[in-house]
């Protein structure tokens, strides 16, 4: 129960408090150290994976435990990013327009962790597939291009790429969603 994978996934979700205090009312040095932190997670992320299938030390703790982590830290992110205000301004991280395509990967997570809950009832099994892994790979970057954009106010363009990926997540997320949606449907009858 306390392999390294899955004391890589734990340490993730400690880690989001502490996450949530350092964007609560940042300043440039915050930002920097909450961008470290969400790297730090983000790798630990990936190596837990790896090492668990590597050493098969796949336990059905980690494989409970390893998507709460990553949707607890997409979410805590995301709303700290729309609730706090940048170090230049007094607008939040993101906000206007750019708002919606923050909720629309919240709102995914959300469904699909319930479809998924409603098909592992049913022993149906939904494989990641690889436009998903995509829009991981965009999500996380946008999230933390974001963060560390507010330890970066000089270079407004770590922000605009930062949006400009949470809208391509965004798009992914409508994307996969759908398809998990599909697969989902067809075992509601």
């Amino acid at each position: 129960m306390l392999s390294l994978p899955n004391i890589l996934t734990l340490s993730r979700i400690f880690a989001v408090p502490i996450l949530v205090g350092l964007l609560w009312h940042p300043g440039p040095v915050g930002y920097v150290l909450a961008f470290l932190l969400y790297a730090l997670a983000g790798i630990t992320d990936y190596f837990d994976g790896y090492l668990a299938r590597a050493q098969g030390t796949v336990s059905k703790l980690g494989i409970f435990l390893d998507p709460i982590a990553d949707k607890i830290m997409v979410a805590a992110v995301i709303v700290m990013l729309i609730s706090t205000e940048r170090v230049i301004g007094p607008h939040p991280v993101v906000t206007g327009w750019h708002v919606i395509a923050a909720l629309v990967i919240l709102l995914r997570e959300i469904a699909v962790s319930g479809l998924r809950e409603f098909l592992a009832q049913l022993s149906v099994s939904v494989p990641v597939s690889r436009l998903a892994k995509w829009k991981t790979t965009f999500q996380m970057a946008a999230l933390g291009l974001l963060i560390l954009a507010g330890a970066l106010p000089a270079m407004p363009w770590v922000h605009d790429v930062g949006l400009a990926c949470l809208w391509l997540a965004a798009a992914l997320t409508l994307i996969t969603g759908w398809d998990y949606l599909r697969v989902g449907l067809k075992h509601m009858d």
